[in-house]
């Protein structure tokens, strides 16, 4: 399954770029919002950072034109661990 997307992503490259930007930052977004949410602690400041840090990352091995797999493989990882952000600070704000 890896391989297709990739080998898709390789393919439309260039129609997928500013769809990834959205996604990644929209959920980035979406993460941090959740992580401000809540009481200030040394936990949440490093959730915060590694939030803006896999975005920008991300955003910027697009914009520095690397490699459509090293694309790929950050817009995963950012997806991944955006997604767990969110999860783990929704928890909490239910709570």
């Amino acid at each position: 399954m890896y391989s297709k997307l990739l080998n898709d992503f390789r393919e439309m490259y260039m129609a997928y770029i500013p769809l990834m930007i959205i996604l990644s930052s929209c959920l980035g977004s979406v993460a941090a919002m959740y992580i401000l949410m809540q009481e200030r602690s040394i936990i949440q400041i490093f959730e915060l950072s590694i939030c803006v840090m896999i975005c920008m990352a991300f955003n910027a091995s697009i914009l520095a034109q690397m490699k459509a797999k090293f694309v790929f493989n950050l817009l995963i990882i950012s997806i991944i661990i955006n997604s767990l952000l969110v999860i783990i600070n929704f928890g909490y704000y239910l709570t």
